[in-house]
């Protein structure tokens, strides 16, 4: 098991739309300024972000941690929340329950969980109704060669 190199756990408050996305833009600062690939650092930012308003928009509280190694980086999204009822459905595009508050701010397409999955390498999620989520991403710091993605 390779040794974990940084360690960053950023709180989320549910329904908080005014921080939106303050937890993604750090861990994007941070990680630029460690020099990571731009390519992998826009795949990770997508993903942070979209992994944050989930968070805020479906969950009653939870965190997201990030931690690299030297060959990756593994982002977890945890929360205590409603959970999720049709795992495989809620992965389905366009799919949301998103409140009306965040389709009036002009989130909740249903395309969270689907971006988090396209943009990272590997991707699970867990969930138990009324309990709530768990997901999981890791990214490879290096760049994967041209068509291997």
């Amino acid at each position: 098991m390779e040794e974990i190199a940084l360690v960053d756990t950023y709180q989320v408050r549910p329904g908080d739309f005014r921080t939106a996305g303050e937890a993604a833009a750090s861990i994007k600062r941070k990680l630029k300024q460690l020099g990571i690939n731009s390519a992998v650092l826009r795949r990770i930012s997508v993903a942070s972000y979209e992994a944050e308003l989930n968070l805020i928009i479906h969950s009653f509280g939870g965190s997201l941690t990030m931690e690299m190694t030297p060959v990756e980086l593994r982002l977890y999204s945890r929360d205590i929340g409603p959970g999720i009822a049709d795992v495989d459905k809620a992965m389905e595009e366009g799919y949301s329950t998103a409140s009306e508050e965040a389709r009036d701010l002009g989130f909740g397409a249903g395309m969270g969980l689907p971006n988090m999955r396209r943009n990272a390498d590997a991707f699970r999620i867990q969930s138990k109704v009324g309990k709530g989520t768990t997901i999981e991403m890791c990214f490879a710091l290096q760049p994967a060669a041209e068509g291997s993605r």
